[in-house]
């Protein structure tokens, strides 16, 4: 399909850019704040973009404006437009990490943050010392939305993310096993290998990162194979109060390898394997197609990858 230069030279591309703040924000006031106009400019502009669309875009609800349906399908287009046009004219192309000044929003549970961030950190200080990050912590069920809202520039984790679209871009990482850890002088436990009653009889610490009351772990779901339960006495989203629990109390609790490996050897803590078994994990590195080409978001994703070769 040729480009209709005549007219698309009539369009005022920073209609575009008000559009897609109208779509993030679902607010005239906010989506003029977003870009730095009036309020009033942004009322104009929405009846200009609503002539040119033939459509409301955004109707008024009960809880505030609304997409409409053509609005919706117009939400990835136009973020991937602007993000191409930012690319076309970004001088950052022959990006230099030496020089380079960016900050990065990193979701991430505690459990990747104590593997991975401690030689990014290291290796980012050494070869871009203007690049900064910030941490946020993962909720699975809004990761997505995040992305998408361009809350997050990168996002690292057990695969328990949705599947998402084909602009939630992911790229595995490692795929990760799972060890038993335990005291085994308050567990009495003095085998190099958990036995199956051993593992039912003992109390549990479970850590999940999945909302709601009833928490369930791959292990729930490998016992009841067996027609066999656990007692689970203490679950925790936080991987790095789980060492200490299991230092102090008679308990066992099934982890990450590489995680567990760690805590066992900073705290002297025993290492099983689990006696049902447990598939593999993928740990995954997540973004946005927004940010496939550019330049700075490609490179860090490299290091990453590098990064976590070597654990």
């Amino acid at each position: 399909m040729g480009i209709d230069a005549v007219n698309l030279s009539h369009l005022d591309l920073n209609l575009l850019v008000h559009l897609d703040a109208l779509l993030r924000e679902r607010s005239v006031t906010r989506a003029a704040g977003r870009v730095g106009i009036g309020q009033s400019a942004m009322s104009h502009n929405l009846a200009r973009l609503r002539d040119l669309f033939g459509d409301e875009l955004l109707t008024r609800g009960p809880d505030g404006l609304r997409l409409t349906p053509r609005a919706v399908m117009l939400v990835e287009p136009v973020r991937a437009t602007l993000s191409q046009i930012q690319t076309i004219v970004s001088r950052d192309d022959a990006f230099d990490p030496a020089t380079a000044e960016r900050t990065f929003r990193f979701g991430l549970p505690d459990s990747m943050e104590i593997l991975v961030l401690p030689a990014l950190l290291a290796r980012l200080r050494e070869v871009a010392p203007g690049v900064h990050l910030r941490l946020y912590n993962i909720d699975s069920s809004r990761l997505l939305d995040d992305l998408d809202a361009d809350e997050l520039d990168l996002a690292i984790g057990y695969d328990v993310f949705p599947q998402g679209q084909i602009h939630h871009k992911r790229r595995l990482l490692f795929n990760e096993s799972y060890l038993c850890m335990f005291n085994k002088e308050i567990t009495g436990i003095t085998d190099a290998q958990i036995s199956l009653e051993d593992y039912v009889r003992l109390p549990h610490v479970l850590t999940s990162l999945r909302p709601g009351r009833t928490v369930r772990g791959v292990v729930d779901d490998a016992l009841e194979k067996l027609g066999l339960r656990r007692t689970v006495v203490l679950t925790t989203p936080r991987f790095l109060t789980v060492p200490a629990l299991v230092a102090r109390a008679p308990v066992v609790v099934t982890m990450h390898a590489r995680l567990a490996r760690l805590f066992a050897t900073e705290l002297k803590l025993s290492l099983s394997q689990p006696p049902v078994d447990l598939q593999d994990v993928a740990v995954s590195l997540l973004w946005h197609a927004s940010y496939d080409h550019d330049p700075s978001h490609a490179w860090l994703r490299q290091i990453l990858v590098e990064l976590v070769s070597e654990l």
